[in-house]
Order: structure tokens, then C-alpha cells, then sequence
């Protein structure tokens, strides 16, 4: 592609709730965004992903084949299991990417980014995994596709996540921010960016701070399971109901995690052990304190931004618990919107993230800086699987 020329790109995302398949359209050039196409999820049928569940929720039973330090033992038969699930993976985002492409006002895009399924994410150990091959997705959809964005950035000394607080940058300029401003992302794990948008450029010294925050909905979510009330906590209604456990919440808002410096990264389930913590709490208090967590979090990582954020615009399924987005409005003392009250897409900005950085990759600029994964310095990323 020429430099300077906008095109369209298709990116596509799987979070760790498994729970379905989002594509959006994005026009760019890498730089700066020049327009929104069509979006869409693909929700997974029940049982549609059963083998790469299965690889998700126990993925230490997998681990040795990829060279990861667990015990060995079944080899052919995990072999098969791993091949299966990611054929699940690389068949489900093939659907999506065709049914979105079937709308009429659909643009043809030109390049796809495909994130493809996170199992495990290990940093401190050097290692993330995610299921996904992009070669046999540019087969199934004859267009060329961008993929392995993590690879590179934790070759070079980087975390390997997050890797949207580029495209951040990018949203705060569509905007017209003129004072630095927050991202807040809320799925399983959450996590934000901080961007000043008066900054050259989001390779810029200071342009930047981007880190995970801690647990965001995945232990809630995990909570209502086990109680057997639903699989997570609509509007925020059961956690409006109970008074959270302010011991329980401090032991573990204030933990080691909370107070390091970024630039820091969690695997879903790393604050699993919560989950016992809050056993002998009433359903009502129990979502409370977990609810309280990750907005305690969320406050003591705003403590490390380089000046207060203006604004903080929300993404992700967090933005739809009412009692969590109240609470985070008195936590951090700013207006908190969310992202649908700035006129983006709540569901889909990570998918268009992994469109704007396939650009980014076939112009050859960084995915990654310093400051976001602690790579050593601007990093490339991103594997091209061409027809």
C-alpha cells in the first residue's frame, strides 16, 4: 500500500468469555482513522467450540506440545484435540467474516487482522498463547491476513499485551481531545490507557500509559455461575443489592498487583482465588465485593497516570453494569461515558484495533511501545499470510 493511503481492513476478536466472534470494518491508513465500515458479532452456537473450551479451561493438559513446562503425558491424543480446537477457531472467524461481508453496503477490505483465541497469558514467563491460523484463514476467505500480533513484542522484552492503546491514540484524535483522556476497557481482565492526545505521535515520549488494571467482569461473571444465578450480573442488579466486604476488598485492590508501576499484564485467571474468598457471602454481597475490586483497581491505576484524565470513556461488557459505571464515577472523581456516549462502538473497538494494527503492519510501523508492554523499544508485530 501506498504511505498516506487509506483502505479498508477487517479485524476480528475473541475474548476469553468465549462467547462469540466480533468483525468490524475500519478505514485507514494506519495512522489516522478515516472512516467506520459495517460491525457485527457472531455469537458461538452452544457446543460450536467445545474442544477449544475444553483446551481454555484446562489449557495445562495442552501446554507441553507448544513447550511449555507441565508434565507430558498423551501427546498423540492432545495433538489432535489442539488441531481440532484450532480448526474450531479458525472455522468460527471465517463465518463471521463471510456473513459480515454479505451485507451490501460492506466494503471489500483489503487486508484482515485476526487475533485469533486467547488460552493462556503468562508474561512473567515469557509466554502468551492464543489459537488461530492465519494461513488457513487467507485460504478459507482468499484475502491476505494479519496475525501473531503478540510474538514480536515479547521477543523484545514487551508483555505482549495490551496492544490496543495505539489505536486509543487513534480514537482520541477522531474525537478532537484536546486534554489527556482515559480508555477504560472492561471484559474479563481490565484494562487502560492513558493518552495525551497534544503528543506527536503515539510512539512519543509520554504519548502513552497503558496496563492492565486488574479483574474486571470474568469474576463476577465466574461468581453468578457458581451461585447458579445467571451467567453474569445483569445492569450491575445484584451487586446494587449487597454492601460489599470492605476487609476483602482492600486485601486484595491493594495486592502486590495494584501497586507495580506499568507496564503490567494478567491472564483472566489470575485473581481466581477470590472466588473462595467470597464463598460464605449472600449472592447480593458477594457480587458487591467483586464488583468493588475491580473498581478499587481501576482507582489505584489512575493514580499512576502522569496527570488526571479528563474524561474516561468505556468499552466492553463492563460499560453495561450500571452499579459498576456509578461507582467508578465516584471512585475516580471524572466524568465516566460510555463509549456509545462519544459516538463509538462499545463491542467492537478491540476488533477494529486488530484492523487498524494489520494496517499498521503492512506499513511497517510499530504495534507496541515502551510504554504499553514495556518492549524495549517501538516494536513491529504481526505475521502476513498471503494468498
Amino acid at each position: 500500500m501506498a504511505a498516506g493511503e487509506p483502505i479498508w481492513a477487517l479485524g476480528l476478536m475473541s475474548g476469553t468469555s468465549l462467547d462469540g466472534v466480533d468483525a468490524a470494518l475500519l478505514r485507514t491508513d494506519g495512522v489516522e482513522i478515516a472512516a467506520f465500515g459495517p460491525a457485527a458479532m457472531r455469537a458461538y452456537a452452544e457446543g460450536e467450540l467445545a474442544r477449544t473450551a475444553e483446551v481454555h479451561a484446562d489449557w495445562t493438559r495442552y501446554a507441553a506440545l507448544r513447550g511449555r513446562p507441565v508434565a507430558q503425558g498423551g501427546a498423540p491424543s492432545l495433538a489432535a484435540d489442539l488441531a481440532e480446537a484450532e480448526a474450531e477457531v479458525d472455522r468460527a472467524h471465517a463465518a463471521a467474516v463471510t456473513a459480515l461481508l454479505l451485507r451490501e453496503e460492506a466494503p471489500r477490505p483489503e487486508v484482515i487482522g485476526y487475533h485469533g483465541q486467547t488460552v493462556a497469558h503468562a508474561p512473567e514467563e515469557g509466554w502468551t498463547w492464543q489459537l488461530g491460523d492465519g494461513a488457513a484463514l487467507a485460504r478459507a476467505l482468499n484475502r491476505p491476513v494479519v496475525w501473531d500480533f503478540r510474538s514480536a513484542d515479547m521477543a523484545a522484552g514487551g508483555q505482549g499485551a495490551p496492544l490496543a492503546p495505539l489505536y486509543h491514540f487513534a480514537l482520541a484524535r477522531y474525537l478532537a481531545e484536546e486534554a489527556p483522556v482515559a480508555f477504560l476497557n472492561i471484559g474479563g481482565v481490565a484494562n487502560v490507557t492513558w493518552v495525551d492526545p497534544s503528543a506527536d505521535g503515539p510512539e512519543a515520549p509520554g504519548a502513552l500509559v497503558a496496563f492492565d488494571t486488574g479483574p474486571g467482569n470474568a469474576l463476577i461473571d465466574d461468581f453468578m455461575r457458581l451461585r447458579g444465578a445467571g451467567s453474569y450480573d445483569e445492569g450491575g442488579e445484584t451487586a446494587a443489592g449487597g454492601e460489599p466486604d470492605r476487609g476483602l476488598v482492600r486485601r486484595n485492590a491493594l495486592a502486590d498487583f495494584a501497586r507495580r508501576e506499568g507496564p503490567k499484564s494478567l491472564d483472566r485467571n489470575t485473581f481466581q482465588m477470590m472466588l473462595d474468598q467470597v464463598r460464605e457471602l449472600s449472592l447480593q454481597d458477594g457480587a458487591a465485593t467483586l464488583t468493588a475490586v475491580t473498581v478499587e483497581m481501576i482507582g489505584e491505576a489512575a493514580e499512576r497516570f502522569p496527570e488526571p484524565a479528563a474524561r474516561w470513556i468505556v468499552c466492553g461488557g463492563g460499560r453495561r453494569n450500571l452499579t459498576m459505571m456509578r461507582r467508578l464515577g465516584e471512585r475516580l472523581g471524572a466524568p465516566v461515558l460510555s463509549a456509545e456516549d462519544v459516538g463509538l462502538r462499545g463491542d467492537m473497538i478491540e476488533a477494529e484495533a486488530f484492523a487498524y494494527l494489520a494496517v499498521r503492519h503492512l506499513r511497517g510501523l510499530p504495534l507496541s511501545v515502551p510504554a504499553t508492554t514495556g518492549c524495549a523499544a517501538p516494536a513491529p508485530g504481526g505475521r502476513l499470510a498471503r494468498l
